[in-house]
């Protein structure tokens, strides 16, 4: 919400060749309780003026020799950042109106002025406006927060990938089909996986010699999309060799909540001949 001095220091630019109507307005303003006014009879520097100071609003003028409001409005819409355009416009032809308002204006005041109207009309564009750029502002700062969130998380999750490489063998991520996606330490070695596409295969292939009672437990958990904690399973090589296995994994999810995959860790608990 907006307070009353926020809207009584808007900055606001009269207009305007004709110097009646310059003083006219300036006086009902700071009347008014306006403390920032400022004003010039040359269109020609409006729209630098605007980049400079960023107005709140501009009480334009649309019949002015030389360069007409409609002109002006041209040459703020393209060089002026911001979608929202801050023009009230003033006119003496009533036809001139919707043209104007198809032009970017947000409302006009008709000649001769009626003050209470010119006050309203001026009141209520300033608490839009003013709105608007709190509105914009707020976004901007959300926009950062997720900004400094995201690098929080990596930072996270950086961390959390090198404890787990020194307090087991391997660190491992699995994808939503099962495939391994990223793996630190010789984890596709020791379970006897080669990756397929490395072999110009598709998918990854896994050896013989697997526990298969121990690897459906393992499979069924995961189908599950569960969590699992120091699951113990063993591989027979060729050899007469026993390997055993302590892994512990949890299921990953996107900010829709959809599953995207497994990650983990293991270590090889036992060689046997």
């Amino acid at each position: 919400m907006l307070n009353e001095s926020e809207i009584l220091d808007a900055s606001i630019l009269i207009v305007d060749d004709q110097e009646a109507n310059v003083g006219l307005l300036t006086q009902m303003l700071h009347e008014g309780g306006y403390t920032r006014v400022a004003s010039t009879m040359d269109p020609e520097e409006v729209c630098a003026l605007h980049r400079k100071h960023t107005y709140d609003l501009i009480l334009l003028d649309l019949q002015m020799p030389g360069m007409d409001g409609f002109q002006v409005m041209e040459g703020l819409k393209a060089n002026d950042a911001e979608p929202y355009l801050p023009v009230l416009v003033v006119t003496a032809q009533p036809g001139h109106k919707l043209r104007a308002l198809q032009a970017g204006a947000r409302d006009f005041i008709s000649k001769p002025f009626d003050l209470m109207e010119v006050k309203l009309r001026i009141r209520n564009m300033l608490e839009v406006r003013l709105l608007y750029r709190k509105l914009t502002e707020f976004n901007k700062m959300l926009e950062q927060m997720v900004r400094d969130r995201t690098a929080e998380l990596r930072e996270s999750e950086a961390r959390f990938r090198a404890l787990t490489e020194l307090a087991s063998d391997w660190y491992w991520e699995q994808d939503a089909n099962g495939n391994f996606t990223k793996v630190s330490g010789p984890v596709l070695e020791m379970l006897g996986i080669r990756v397929g596409a490395l072999d110009g295969e598709a998918g990854d292939v896994r050896e013989a010699g697997w526990n298969e009672s121990e690897r459906t437990l393992l499979q069924e958990s995961i189908a599950a999309r569960q969590p699992f904690i120091d699951f113990v399973f063993s591989r027979a090589n060729p050899n007469g060799s026993r390997q055993q296995f302590r892994v512990s994994g949890e299921p990953m999810f996107d900010q829709s909540a959809q599953y995207i995959g497994y990650r983990g860790i293991g270590v090889e608990l036992t060689v046997k001949n």
